[in-house]
């Protein structure tokens, strides 16, 4: 089945790599004539209120939101006739998958001037084809760092990396304290258990 049948208003494409993959992908995203997509779904319309589907067909492209990831040298290569192809909405940076195919993965946080610059020109061409810009950001401070640039869109965490965190969190408190854990062992041992 078509994934974009099942009510999807965005997608976002990883691993993108020339303006071929992109015009595939709006093809594929959008309906006549921009595209292809199929209307084989009704579930779709369901999401707007109750509309036709004449309205609903109407409006449907302009609020599909087509991402694409720039994290390849190839990508980065291409990135502006990327972003010269309509139905392209947004032009994503993925900096630690960029940074390893351009040759200066992220070490301890520390981007290498050359992604910097890699990521500047991506939120560069995006303004300048009248595209939002996105970047992947892994903490709320460096969020907020990349909105202060100008970036439209900012993926704060990933679940990968803040289930984690928030699991230990809970699993501590609901330990408690080493030296609470201590004493509750040490009474326990007076006890005999």
């Amino acid at each position: 089945t078509n994934q974009s049948q099942h009510a999807a208003h965005g997608v976002i494409v990883p691993l993108l790599n020339t303006v071929d993959d992109a015009r595939s992908l709006v093809k594929s995203a959008k309906f006549p004539p921009a595209g292809q997509r199929g209307f084989g779904s009704p579930f779709a319309m369901e999401k707007f209120g109750g509309v036709t589907q004449t309205e609903y067909l109407q409006q449907a492209n302009e609020s599909l939101l087509t991402i694409v990831q720039i994290e390849t040298q190839d990508a980065l290569k291409n990135v502006e006739e990327i972003a010269r192809l309509p139905g392209i909405d947004v032009l994503f940076c993925g900096p630690f998958d960029l940074g390893n195919n351009i040759g200066h993965p992220i070490l301890d946080g520390t981007m290498h001037d050359e992604l910097k610059e890699a990521v500047a020109k991506i939120q560069r061409v995006a303004k300048e084809n009248q595209k939002a810009s996105g970047i992947y950001a892994t903490s709320g401070d460096q969020a907020r760092e990349f909105a202060d640039q100008g970036f439209q869109m900012v993926s704060v965490a990933t679940d990968a990396a803040s289930l984690p965190a928030a699991m230990q969190s809970a699993l501590t408190s609901a330990r408690g304290s080493y030296v609470h854990s201590a004493l509750n062992m040490a009474k326990g041992a007076i006890r005999g258990r």
